[in-house]
């Protein structure tokens, strides 16, 4: 009996240690990558990802906004949803950016890219 216990115990901890280890770590972020949180004012300042600016794809100043950025950049975009964010890549494809990821709800973007949520104080 003890043996099957330790053969079980064995087994467990090589399962759950297998999938520990293929756990996605966070993608790092390219060093130039700028973070753009395309919600409104308000929703930024109620949380976003830490270094995030705030240009808000609803906004009627957004593409002077985002053409003050340069299109050699990489740029990561994010919402509350996803919905905004998917509107604001399309909108900087069709701006001439290149180096645009939709990195969705804001959940989804802080876990593929390692950035915290923090608040405005």
């Amino acid at each position: 009996m003890k043996t099957v216990i330790t053969t079980l115990a064995l087994v467990l901890t090589a399962l759950f240690g297998l999938t520990a280890c293929s756990s996605a770590a966070p993608a790092a972020l390219p060093a130039d990558a700028v973070v753009i949180d395309v919600r409104t004012a308000g929703e930024y300042a109620a949380g976003h990802l830490d270094g995030a600016v705030n240009i808000d794809v609803q906004s009627p100043d957004f593409d002077s906004r985002i053409r003050a950025l340069p299109t050699s950049g990489n740029y990561v975009v994010y919402c509350q949803s996803g919905n905004r964010s998917a509107a604001a890549a399309a909108r900087l494809g069709e701006l001439g950016y290149a180096h645009v990821t939709d990195a969705g709800a804001m959940s989804a973007a802080a876990g593929s890219t390692g950035l915290a949520i923090v608040t405005t104080p």
